[in-house]
């Protein structure tokens, strides 16, 4: 059995898969590449077989997101170690032998990541992921390299390996017993975020995550979903609230609360000023729909913990002006 899967979910994304799927083979070395299809409606399925024969391909019966995506896809995936890596994503030589390198030989840690980086601006962090994810105590993530919009080139200030709160799933390495025993992404999700509340319930379980930055890739970024679709605003605001709801213990739940649901309107009523009045109104109805779904989600409370960043970002960043990671420090 191969020891690692790197799993590309996919859905009418043949142009990355033809792009970037010759030096994932080519740099990957014994790890099985596995194509797992949401049902798309291009010629993805068709151009694999052809261009692309050693690829194993998993076939979904329709568009299930990425969050149930993955979950439908890694049950029928056996290797120890499990890749999950966007389809947009170009990686470089002998990318997997540091992760796999400190999963074997640290088995207190469940997952890692590596450096994320710019596809276009090669000299810059990625938005998502960057050197490794963060949250702060009202659940606004932020990464070792951007915080909010603020991108920063990559001088190897955050060269080291260190403990994060979160991997990115767009290059997530973790054990796949440790997935399926912490219930897997949550579908209710279905993209953007979801990565985060997996890890948080990692960590609740007693495991610790790692960025491993001797490993980088390069994202290109909002292939599936642009950051200025209003419906990327809205799974944002929806889904960090779910995951307050889900992962934060009660007392704390009802003290923060309050304060995130009022930070949000007040991004709402921003988006609404600045002219982006879809985005407003993605916000709000974000919030309809947590309220929906309130029972729902806070019966999944099953592994509880509190994130190790106290402070919150937002006030950092616009009142302190500490718009690095290192400014954090």
């Amino acid at each position: 059995m191969t020891k690692t899967a790197v799993v590309i979910l996919n859905y009418n994304g043949e142009g990355y898969l033809k792009k970037f799927l010759p030096t994932i083979l080519e740099n990957s070395g014994k790890a099985e590449i596995m194509v797992a299809d949401n049902n798309s409606s291009d010629s993805s399925i068709g151009m694999l077989k052809r261009d692309f024969p050693t690829v194993r391909i998993i076939l979904l019966e329709k568009n299930y997101g990425f969050a149930e995506g993955y979950n439908r896809a890694l049950e029928k995936v056996e290797a120890p170690y499990i890749v999950l890596l966007n389809s947009d994503i170009e990686v470089t030589p002998k990318w997997l032998l540091p992760l796999t390198k400190f999963l074997d030989n640290n088995s207190s840690y469940a997952a890692c990541q590596p450096k994320i980086k710019d596809y276009k601006h090669r000299d810059t962090f990625e938005y998502a992921g960057a050197s490794g994810g963060f949250i702060d105590s009202l659940g606004y993530p932020f990464c070792r390299g951007r915080i909010f919009d603020k991108i920063e080139k990559d001088t190897g200030q955050y060269d080291e390996p260190i403990d994060i709160f979160w991997a990115t799933g767009a290059c997530l390495m973790i054990r796949s017993d440790l997935f399926k025993k912490s219930g897997g992404l949550d579908p209710d999700f279905f993209a953007h975020m979801e990565e985060i509340d997996l890890c948080w319930r990692i960590q609740s379980l007693g495991y610790k995550i790692k960025a491993i930055p001797t490993s980088e890739v390069y994202h290109v970024g909002g292939g599936t979903l642009s950051k200025l679709s209003p419906f990327k605003t809205y799974l944002n605001f929806r889904n960090g609230l779910f995951i307050l709801l889900k992962n934060l213990p009660t007392v704390e739940l009802i003290a923060k609360l309050p304060m995130r649901i009022f930070l949000d309107w007040i991004a709402a009523l921003k988006f609404i000023m600045e002219g982006n009045v879809k985005h407003g109104m993605a916000v709000w109805k974000a919030h309809i729909m947590v309220i929906a779904k309130f029972y729902q989600t806070v019966r999944k409370r099953k592994y509880v913990s509190s994130p190790s960043f106290k402070g919150v970002i937002l006030l950092k960043y616009y009142l302190r002006r500490k718009q690095k990671f290192s400014d954090l420090q």
